[in-house]
């Protein structure tokens, strides 16, 4: 992996990102890049490892071609042809890759640039993958995952309707018989003639 240029988190920074990093998940990384090699065309393995798939997807090119296979045209054949070596090239493709899909997706869904291009959130690039398969097999196209429910919708009778206004539901609360008498809280206002 690349060296960063951040500097070294600590505290709660420091935990948070140890959060973050045990819910990665090796198997549903592979699955992922998998799924984007397929739609582009090119062969993709991975270790499943967060070192590996950062190196797979930060020059953003692979993005890119996947961006281009959901939506056609969505970013220019120049920029396709060779991986980018700089900087600013590399995270202009994953931004574009976002700009294409952003209207597919949830936007809690998606992952900022930075979360790839520097390896702050590769669990949050994974989701974004997976979101994208779901949407896409909810749009009838080769995704992956499980599509999203549909929902149902439900006729109720005016006499089931009913029977509900009759029950206390445990939201409003329940003291089963106990009373706050004889509970003083702070001290007691002395009155003195």
């Amino acid at each position: 992996m690349a060296q960063s240029v951040r500097a070294e988190k600590v505290g709660f920074a420091r935990d948070a990102q140890n959060k973050m990093a045990a819910k990665w998940d090796a198997d549903r990384a592979k699955t992922a890049v998998s799924w984007i090699g397929e739609r582009i065309g090119e062969p993709l393995s991975t270790s499943g490892t967060m070192e590996d798939v950062h190196e797979l997807l930060k020059d953003g090119l692979r993005l890119a071609k996947l961006a281009n296979w959901v939506k056609p045209g969505s970013i220019p054949a120049s920029k396709l042809g060779v991986a980018p070596k700089m900087a600013f090239k590399q995270m202009e493709l994953i931004g574009l890759f976002l700009k294409a899909i952003d209207d597919l997706l949830k936007r809690d869904d998606s992952f900022q640039t930075v979360d790839l291009y520097e390896s702050q959130n590769m669990v949050q690039v994974i989701i974004t993958i997976e979101s994208l398969g779901r949407a896409l097999l909810n749009a009838g196209r080769e995704g992956f995952g499980v599509a999203e429910s549909k929902g149902t919708a439900h006729q109720w009778t005016e006499e089931d309707l009913k029977k509900g206004q009759s029950i206390i539901g445990l939201q409003m609360g329940s003291n089963k018989g106990a009373s706050q008498s004889g509970q003083n809280f702070g001290k007691s206002r002395s009155i003195m003639d």
